[in-house]
């Protein structure tokens, strides 16, 4: 998921300093690659597949943030350690995915970092291209976690932010663009109150690991009917 900060030389979207974000962005896209290679290994996919779907679940909302806003050619494209981060993160998972998945809690510690940063880039990016609140919190949501529903869909899973039996990952995603849109509002989005939102999404989406948070269903629901019906 590339944020793409900076591109367009607009202020809002340059929250951090160039190097800064490119490194974080970079640690993100790793993260997120990750995550997608290993579904792919327990999937039984092979090398390409792996690197597909580590490719997908890294840059789809980007992808998908950039071509709505008309940001092309899109980050993921137009910058090499974008494309190149999740195919190695790829290599990474199909020669050691059994020492990944032991330290899988560490890795949705850093997806978990991963949902904030870009939920509040991608908010900031789609505003500088001219959207309006909503639409940019919705875009900074998809940004965060667009490249897990397509992780998902290709691999022919309900997309785990839509089951109940997941704990909350859109919600803090949702809350963290919120709160920069508010920012970018009253013009105070900086560097300390963007880390701010975006550590308001991690620590969320952490307290629902832990806790086991998880979004209510529709009331009156039958509670014979099974998550897989």
């Amino acid at each position: 998921m590339v944020p793409g900060a900076g591109e367009t030389g607009a202020v809002t979207s340059q929250i951090f300093p160039s190097d800064v974000q490119q490194t974080l962005d970079l640690v993100g896209i790793f993260v997120f690659a990750l995550s997608g290679g290993l579904l792919a290994v327990r999937k039984n996919m092979d090398i390409f597949g792996i690197c597909v779907l580590a490719e997908v679940t890294a840059l789809g909302g980007g992808v998908m943030r950039d071509l709505v806003i008309g940001a092309t050619p899109v980050a993921a494209f137009s910058n090499l350690g974008y494309f190149s981060t999740p195919l190695a993160a790829g290599l990474v998972v199909f020669f050691l995915h059994p020492q990944v998945e032991r330290i899988n809690r560490s890795v949705q510690t850093l997806d978990a970092l991963g949902l904030g940063l870009f939920c509040v880039t991608g908010t900031a990016k789609a505003h500088d291209y001219g959207l309006g609140s909503v639409a940019s919190v919705a875009l900074g949501m998809v940004t965060a976690a667009g490249g897990g529903v397509m992780r998902d869909v290709l691999a022919q899973d309900i997309p785990s932010l839509l089951r109940w039996d997941r704990e909350i990952y859109a919600v803090p995603a949702l809350i963290g663009s919120a709160g920069t849109a508010v920012l970018i509002a009253v013009d105070h989005l900086t560097a300390a109150t963007g880390t701010t939102a975006a550590l308001t999404a991690f620590l969320l989406r952490m307290f629902a690991l832990k806790f086991g948070w998880r979004a209510p269903r529709a009331w009156h629901r039958n509670g014979s009917r099974t998550s897989e019906e």
